[in-house]
This record gives structure tokens, sequence and C-alpha cells, in this order.
């Protein structure tokens, strides 16, 4: 055979081979991803799931498909979050697992975004725990790949997954470069923070937590609030593979932050516990953005909701209100301290004046 012929021949299987070794690598990150999304729909750990990423932090969630439980207002979306939010609720039988596998599987062939909305999923957590630029380069480069195509639609379930599970909206800060931002739905002071960078971040159940509070005439008994939690899959009994302690952070961690304050219900016999919002959640939020926050979940608009609408509507007006007087008041202030200012001065200049003479 010419010298030719078989250099190309040589040049074809390393091709070939490359391909197979990329192949397999996809494979392998689709079945991964699966896996994780199939524990998370089954209430399990995703623990064993090989990461997706190098230095993937511990407890990352995968996203899988939302489930749509009955709500008060009927079909919700609250497992586009549920799926990354599931608690962990022991092991299954080696069969079935298998079975759950191979369900996943399947479904991943029917509809293969569910996979890439996992990975990208993650790859939007880790990307905020280690506070490393997002570009959209990059998420075609390392995560969607092939369904360029599909990029839209991938990243909006994506994005919809952080809000919901996490409390980070996705923004686009630099239309020209496609950068992006993950922005937490708190107005986060200087005075402290969660510590999200540090672990998975808790705004998205901070979030939920307030808006109980909020539709239960801003007063929300322990029992009301755990109500709502468990149809979400968090147990007060049950450690969570993101929240951890879900009854520690909620009781604990996020009343020393100020953000809920838990009291005692007056004249409870046997003892019972009620929570209201915290100063900093006053702060930091408001009830309209609780509102539409929890719309979202419902897949609908704060309109929806009209008593709870209005009252958002009113707080909105009196915070507005709020704003022009304390901003009057400093301007009163600053026009007070340079008339001082001014009127020191013109004495300083005559007392001047009158020594020269």
């Amino acid at each position: 055979m010419p010298r030719g012929q078989k250099s190309k021949l040589r040049a074809r299987e390393k091709r070939r081979q490359a391909h197979a070794e990329t192949q397999s690598l996809e494979d392998a990150q689709a079945t991964g991803a699966v896996a994780a999304a199939a524990a998370a729909a089954a209430g399990e750990s995703p623990s064993s799931v090989c990461p997706p990423f190098e230095d993937r932090p511990q407890n990352m969630p995968a996203a899988g498909t939302p489930s749509t439980p009955e709500g008060p207002q009927g079909t919700t979306k609250a497992n586009a979050a549920v799926s990354c939010t599931n608690s962990d609720e022991g092991t299954n039988s080696q069969k079935k697992e298998s079975s759950k596998s191979s369900k996943g599987i399947e479904d991943l062939r029917r509809d293969p975004l569910h996979m890439k909305v996992a990975l990208l999923v993650h790859y939007l957590l880790h990307k905020y725990q280690k506070k490393e630029p997002i570009t959209k380069s990059d998420m075609l480069k390392f995560v969607i790949k092939k369904y360029k195509y599909r990029f839209n639609e991938i990243l909006k379930r994506a994005s919809e997954h952080m809000e919901l599970a996490f409390g980070l909206d996705l923004k686009e800060v630099d239309p020209t470069r496609h950068c992006y931002a993950l922005v937490s739905k708190l107005d986060l002071t200087s005075n402290g923070t969660m510590n999200e960078e540090e672990n998975p971040p808790k705004t998205g159940l901070l979030m939920i937590v307030l808006g109980v509070i909020f539709i239960n005439g801003n007063c929300a008994t322990e029992e009301e609030i755990w109500e709502v939690l468990n149809m979400m899959g968090v147990h007060a009994e049950r450690k969570h593979f993101i929240y951890g302690d879900p009854k520690k952070v909620i009781t604990e961690d996020l009343v020393q932050l100020k953000y809920l304050e838990y009291r005692q219900v007056a004249n409870s016999d046997p003892p019972r516990y009620e929570f209201l919002w915290g100063p900093r959640a006053h702060v930091e939020t408001s009830k309209m953005k609780v509102l539409e926050f929890l719309a979202k979940i419902y897949d609908t608009v704060p309109s929806a909701f009209p008593f709870w609408y209005e009252e958002a509507l009113r707080d909105e007006e009196e915070r507005a209100q709020a704003r022009m007087a304390a901003r009057a008041r400093a301007a009163a202030m600053a026009s007070a301290r340079s008339r001082a200012t001014a009127s020191a001065r013109s004495r300083a200049m005559a007392s001047n004046f009158s020594q020269a003479k």
C-alpha cells in the first residue's frame, strides 16, 4: 500500500478513536446527570453520582424534570425547584435503583435537554461559589456543546431552577460579550451575608418562608410553614442535601441573621411558635418581590392573587413615600449644614476684616 494512503488511514483511525472517546465522555456525563435527576426526583441524595465538573462543591444538586404538584391555586412549578431540593429519604433496593436509572435514561432519550439543564445548573452554581465569570462562550463550550441551537431554551430552564431553588437571578451584565452574573433576590447589605459563596444559597428557602408568612397575614405558625415546606420535599426531621438541617436554618440561622423572627405564640400551652419577617427582610426585600417569587412557582403573575397583590402595592407605595421622606430629610440636613458653613465663613471673614482695620 502506498505510504501516503497508509498515512491517511492512520489519521482517519486517530480521528475515529478521538470521536469515540468524546462520545464516551458525553455518555458518562449524561448517565450521571440522569442518575442525579432520578435520585432527586425520588427523594434520594445524589452524593453517589459522579460530578460533571472538577472541584464540585459538596452536596451540589442536580436539576431534573420539573414535576407539578397540586397547590392551593392548582398546578404549580414548585418542583422546578424541588427537583433540585428534595430531601434524603433513605436507600432503595438495587433492583429499584436500576429501574429508576433505566427510566431516567429513557427520559433522556426522549428529551436530552434534561441532561443539559442539569449540567448547566451544576455549572452555574459552581461558578457562583467560585466567584468566577459566566460567559455564553464558556457555557456553549463546556456544557451545551452540540445543542447550541437550543441554548436559549436550556438557559431559560436552568435559570428557573437557580431562581426557585436558590433564590438567584441570572442576569446578562454585558450584552456585547454575553457575560452573565447570578444575583441574590435579597438586596444584601454590606453588614453581613449568608455566606452563600461557601455554601449552597438558602435564599430560595428564605423567600418561600417569607411568602408563607405574607400570605398568612404577615404571621405564620410553625405548623403552617412546615406544611408548605413538606409539600416541597423539605422536612424538619430530615437532613436536606442542599439546606442541611432545614429546621436549624429557619429557626436559628435565619433568625440570628435577623431575616426571620421566631417567637412563642401568646398563651399557648403546650408552647407553639410562629414566624414573622425580621428587620433585614423588610430592608432587603419587599412583599411585591416575594409575591413575584411565589407567582413564578405557580406559573402565573402577582395580580392573579388580588388580595395579596393589593397589599403588596400598598407596601410599595408606603416604601416609596418613606424613601421620598428620607431623601427630603437628607436634603434638608445638607442644606442646613451648608447654610451653617456659609454663615460661619461669613462671620470669620467679617472678624478678619475688623481686625485688619
